[in-house]
C-alpha cells in the first residue's frame, strides 16, 4: 500500500552539502522531463517581472525569483522535512524516528511540480513551482502525464494507491485505470448527521493520518489495517464510490474549542 502526498507551497530553507545536480532521484526515467521542466523554470525567473505574475508572487514573496534561480546549486534536504504546512507539519518530520523514516521511504510518494512523484525521503532543493503554474512553450499536465505513463506507473502495478493527492496535483499525473487506488476525500460530521467538506481540516486529517502510518507498528496492507489506525487517532475510514471518506468530527471539535 503507497500514499500519494500533495506538496505544499510552504518549504524549509537550508538542507546539507548535496545539490540536485549530486543526488540520484527515484524514477530517473523521469530526468528528461526534469530537466524540461528545470530550464522553462529557470528560463522564466530570468526575466522578474513575467516570473512574479507567473508564480503569483505577492510583494513579499519576490525572493522566490532568486531561490528558484540556485535551484542546480541550492543545498537539498529529504522532500518530507523540505514541505512545510498544515499537512506536512502535523506529519511532525522531526519527531521520527530511523524505523518510521524507513516506512517513509517505502510508502510515501509526494506530488511534486518540478521534480514529479517522488519518494518522501528523496533529496530536493527549495523551489517555488505550483501545478498551476503556465511556463513559457511548456505545458506542465502533458509533460508530466507522459513522463508517469512512461516512467512511474509501470513501476507501481503491483501496488495499491492511496490517493491524498489535491485536485491539482492529480491531474498532474493521473493514476491509470488499471491501477488499483483510492480517491480520499476528508469531511465532518456535523450534527445534523450529515457529512461536509472541508478546506484547512483536510490537510489536517490527511497529515496526521499519514504520521499515524509511519509510526504505527506494521505498515498497513490492507484497507482494514487502515481503517484501524485511522480509529486510533480519532478518525473514521470508509470505503464509497471508488473512494475512501475521511470523517474527522472528533478533530475538527477539538480544534474549533
Amino acid at each position: 500500500m503507497l500514499f500519494l502526498l500533495p506538496p505544499s507551497e510552504t518549504k524549509a530553507s537550508g538542507g546539507g552539502l548535496l545539490t540536485i545536480e549530486e543526488v540520484a532521484l527515484s524514477f530517473g526515467g523521469m530526468n528528461p522531463a526534469r530537466e524540461r521542466v528545470l530550464d522553462a523554470l529557470l528560463k522564466l525567473c530570468k526575466k522578474p517581472t513575467h516570473a512574479a505574475k507567473a508564480l503569483k508572487l505577492s510583494p513579499k514573496q519576490l525572493g522566490a525569483v532568486e531561490t528558484n534561480l540556485a535551484i542546480r546549486t541550492a543545498p537539498t534536504m529529504r522532500a518530507l522535512e523540505r514541505y512545510t504546512g498544515t499537512l506536512f507539519d502535523a506529519i511532525e518530520p522531526a519527531a521520527l524516528e530511523a524505523t518510521h523514516w524507513q516506512v517513509a521511504k517505502e510508502r510515501v510518494l509526494i506530488q511534486t511540480a518540478l521534480f514529479g512523484l517522488l519518494p518522501a525521503t528523496d533529496l530536493i532543493p527549495e523551489y517555488r513551482l505550483s501545478a498551476n503554474t503556465v511556463l513559457p512553450k511548456l505545458n506542465l499536465k502533458e509533460v508530466w502525464t507522459e513522463a508517469h505513463n512512461h516512467a512511474v506507473w509501470p513501476r507501481l502495478n503491483t501496488n495499491f494507491l492511496i490517493d491524498l493527492r489535491s485536485k491539482a496535483y492529480a491531474q498532474l499525473a493521473p493514476i491509470p485505470s488499471d491501477h488499483q487506488s483510492l480517491w480520499v476525500e476528508v469531511v465532518s460530521r456535523e450534527s445534523d448527521g450529515k457529512l461536509r467538506a472541508l478546506n484547512h481540516f483536510n490537510k489536517l486529517a490527511k497529515g496526521l493520518l499519514i504520521g499515524a502510518v509511519l509510526r504505527a507498528p506494521k505498515a498497513p496492507t490492507s484497507l482494514e489495517e487502515l481503517v484501524d489506525i485511522a480509529a486510533g487517532i480519532g478518525m473514521e475510514l470508509h470505503q464509497s464510490d471508488g473512494g475512501l471518506i475521511l470523517v474527522t468530527d472528533q478533530i475538527v471539535k477539538a480544534k474549533r474549542a
